[in-house]
């Protein structure tokens, strides 16, 4: 009989341990930053703890005497570590996603779903548009989210009146066609994206988000995006 319960036993405590350094971890933090740290979790990596707050990631050991911030390197595989644990931190529900609001195209049967939030003048937005013209069976929504200027704004008005939105965001991303026609149709999509792409904390375009929720910042190669469409729809 105890021998069952030993490992019970040691388990809950080394539990309340690891529950007690985290709390320790989240105390030290907040009191020296004057910030609430949203999690507190062992990184596995050196002894030290992964702090979430403010919208990013850093780290410390459990006495707080020492934080760092910036990219933690698996030196074993070579993953950024810490732009993994951004990517599910900072994930969302697809379903919290209103897909009415933007700019749909379907390729193929389009049974696989990619979100992008894009300014129409970002040039990391018009080389992942580029790229993603490569992309096969899957349904691409676009949101247009102006962000670097007022002609970004405008150019993204223009767009949403056109008759045919997705032909006008490739006219405009792929071959550099200026859109125009009117600007005077119902935009408030538009000022909603703004919104919404503030209350997502997007900071910078292109941000992705796939079936799964993951959110996946700037023009990744589209190899990478290949590959985590596919290996979502395998699941």
């Amino acid at each position: 009989m105890l021998k069952k319960l030993l490992p019970a036993v040691l388990g809950a405590l080394l539990a309340s341990t690891a529950i007690a350094d985290e709390a320790v971890v989240k105390k030290n933090f907040e009191s020296k930053f004057g910030a609430k740290a949203e999690s507190v979790t062992k990184s596995g990596y050196l002894g030290l703890y992964e702090i979430y707050a403010d919208g990013q990631i850093l780290y410390s050991d459990d006495k707080g005497t020492a934080f760092i911030i910036g990219p933690l390197i698996d030196g074993k595989t070579m993953k950024n570590v810490t732009q993994e644990r951004m990517n599910k931190l900072t994930a969302i529900k697809w379903s919290d996603l209103p897909l009415e609001r933007a700019v749909k195209q379907v390729r193929g049967d389009g049974k696989r779903v990619l979100a992008t939030f894009e300014d129409p003048n970002c040039g990391y937005c018009k080389r992942l548009a580029k790229d993603l013209q490569k992309l096969d069976n899957v349904t691409i929504y676009t949101f247009l989210l102006p962000i670097l200027s007022q002609d970004s704004v405008d150019k993204s008005k223009a767009i949403w009146c056109a008759s045919d939105r997705a032909k006008a965001w490739n006219d405009w991303m792929v071959d550099g066609k200026t859109p125009g026609g009117k600007t005077d149709c119902d935009t408030t999509a538009i000022t909603k994206n703004q919104e919404f792409g503030r209350k997502l904390n997007i900071n910078g375009t292109p941000t992705m988000f796939f079936a799964n929720g993951e959110r996946v910042p700037g023009a990744v190669p589209v190899a990478q995006i290949e590959e985590k469409l596919a290996q979502i729809a395998g699941k």
